[in-house]
């Protein structure tokens, strides 16, 4: 066995929202058989276990007395190609925003709307991760996973992954399940997403009226880049609501009050709210308590200006929460992990 064990480790540069908090012992994993190693010791040692990837849906309130397992594997490959669509597997440790960035250099299309998101593979189907119109679920191939409770390996089609809006089987079982490889269905032809208003906006502001997925790759990364702190320059791990799903008839009432509501008809009948636009309407935009603040360009994003604690962010979160119930009877669901 030979594992890097650390002890007592300051896991602030392990947190995109740079939270200083102590972990008991850390590990990171270069490969499958590292990781399993390290599950072994920690079985062992009757150790809990705490699988971090980039950090970045993860809000820290406390010291953590676990095994950290940091997910470091690399590696991507095809594994099928029929000349129109492309099977490509990843390990969980890659990089999201990279692995994008690599798909897109072999001419695939199918994760350039979810271009910058950070974070790892590994970590991508656990939430469903999805942005302007498209999810992870959408171009979904399968995955690997190790139970954590037994030890055996396990592949996972899409529908065994029972994904829903920012939900997956393993965020419903979390602590079971540790994700080994994530495989995608790309394309060699465009099929584009374009249906998000901003997205269309910005290729016809930049003249493109025939764009590739390149093309809407980088309109995304400027959209992002313009809503969206860099975590590397003010702490924060991106949306940190889910955008609440209501009843036809409930946001029908509060389009009465509120005439620029903002709603999205979803299949089943329902409307899916901005929570943005919620918390702005609310007066929470730009305010700051301590070194916890809501962003000034978004809504939607808790920031941490420099020494917030995790659990000030969450008291901030817990007051956004109260508020917007109060005021539009609508319940807000924080996205990011709280432990």
């Amino acid at each position: 066995m030979s594992l890097n064990l650390s002890e007592y480790v300051d896991l602030r540069p392990f947190n995109t929202f740079g939270v200083s908090v102590i972990g008991r012992r850390l590990i990171e994993a270069q490969d499958e058989q590292q990781v399993r190693d390290a599950l072994e010791l920690a079985r062992g040692s009757g150790w809990p276990v705490l699988v971090l990837g980039g950090g970045s849906n993860l809000l820290l309130t406390r010291d953590v007395d676990a095994l950290i397992l940091r997910m470091c594997t690399r590696g991507v490959r095809v594994l099928g190609d029929d000349g129109v669509q492309v099977v490509v597997e990843a390990e969980a440790g890659e990089c999201w925003h990279p692995f994008v960035r690599q798909t897109l250099a072999m001419g695939l299309c199918g994760l350039e709307n979810l271009s910058l998101i950070p974070g790892t593979v590994g970590a991508a189907p656990i939430q469903n991760i999805g942005a302007y119109g498209v999810e992870i679920k959408d171009v979904f191939a399968g995955l690997t996973a190790i139970d954590m409770r037994s030890g055996e390996t396990r592949d996972f089609s899409p529908a065994e992954c029972e994904f829903g809006y920012r939900e997956s089987r393993f965020k419903r079982e979390a602590g079971r399940w540790l994700i080994l490889r994530v495989r995608f269905a790309l394309s060699r032809t465009a099929r584009l997403k374009l249906d998000y208003g901003p997205l269309r906006q910005r290729l016809q502001e930049r003249g493109i009226s025939a764009p590739g997925p390149q093309d809407v790759s980088r309109a995304v990364c400027a959209i992002r880049q313009e809503k969206l702190p860099d975590p590397k320059v003010l702490g924060n791990a991106g949306s940190f609501f889910k955008n609440p799903v209501v009843s036809a008839e409930a946001a029908e009432r509060l389009r009465l009050e509120y005439p620029d509501l903002i709603g999205y008809p979803q299949a089943d009948g329902r409307v899916k709210l901005a929570a943005g636009w919620l918390i702005e309407k609310a007066g929470w935009k730009g305010v700051r308590e301590g070194d916890a603040g809501v962003h000034s360009l978004q809504a939607l994003v808790l920031v941490n200006y420099g020494q917030a604690s995790g659990e000030q962010l969450l008291q901030l979160a817990r007051k956004i929460q109260a508020d917007i119930q109060a005021r539009f009877a609508v319940e807000l669901e924080i996205e990011p992990v709280a432990l």
